[in-house]
């Protein structure tokens, strides 16, 4: 199967992917981005913070997983 025939949602869970493991590894390298925003829910021990990036790395491999899932399913549909 060509990839411009992919589906949308094959492109979209890898997209998907891709900004959510962006945004796990900014929040892990920058911890206190919510305090540059003015907003500090923990009084700076970084739980929230370490709460965000495990969220995201979860989200990560759901969606990378999902993608791939999606993508060797098409690929045998043919």
């Amino acid at each position: 199967m060509e990839p411009s025939h992919r589906s949308a949602r094959a492109w979209a869970e890898t997209a998907l992917a891709g900004f959510t493991g962006v945004l796990f590894l900014v929040t892990l390298l920058w911890h206190d981005w919510l305090e540059a925003f003015g907003i500090d829910p923990d009084g700076h021990d970084g739980a929230v913070e370490w709460l965000i990036v495990t969220g995201l790395f979860a989200l990560f491999v759901t969606f990378a997983v999902s993608a791939r899932l999606e993508w060797r399913r098409q690929a045998y549909a043919r």
